[in-house]
């Protein structure tokens, strides 16, 4: 079971964050915070650790505890971050959710854009060219998913995460 939880919310993660770039919130154009989005920046001073640590900084601090999770491939340690939240620990997930997000925006996470599906909310953030996936699925009386994604945008990067996506993907049509 944590396997194929692991795997969809990997492939999850990369296809939020691949598709998030350009996700758009109820106004096509516009973010979160209600302003036009620029593309993301390419290449910038933030790696994988910095990425993850000013994640689980935002998070705990909001309230969330992290669930134990199998984590990412190894050949993505250096090219993405995921952090899953134990939403059912939080008092109160979705101020949780949103606290989150303005501790990232805060500490110089911009460009925030999200995009609001039939009980999911996902929020891409970008900074030092990193492109951040905040994702809610579910509300707190049923199922409650809450995951924070990150991925370096280098084209280096992009090319271990692609081919890692082409591996999951054909081990779940295999399944």
């Amino acid at each position: 079971m944590r396997k194929a939880r692991w795997a969809a919310a990997a492939v999850g993660v990369v296809l939020l964050v691949a598709g998030c770039s350009g996700a758009k919130d109820d106004k096509p154009g516009t973010s979160r915070s209600g302003s036009s989005a620029a593309p993301a920046e390419a290449g910038g001073s933030l790696d994988a650790a910095a990425a993850a640590k000013e994640i689980e900084d935002a998070a705990t601090a909001a309230g969330f505890t992290e669930e134990p999770s199998e984590g990412l491939p190894a050949s993505l340690k250096e090219c993405a971050v995921s952090w899953h939240a134990d939403a059912e620990k939080a008092a109160d997930p979705k101020k949780s959710y949103d606290a989150t997000l303005a501790a990232l925006e805060k500490g110089g996470w911009g460009q925030p854009r999200e995009h609001k599906e039939k009980g999911a909310v996902i929020t891409s953030m970008r900074k030092s060219g990193w492109t951040m996936t905040a994702s809610s699925h579910g509300r707190a009386d049923t199922f409650l998913v809450v995951t924070f994604g990150a991925e370096d945008n280098s084209a280096e990067c992009q090319k271990v995460i692609n081919k890692e996506l082409e591996k999951i993907m054909k081990k779940n049509m295999k399944s």
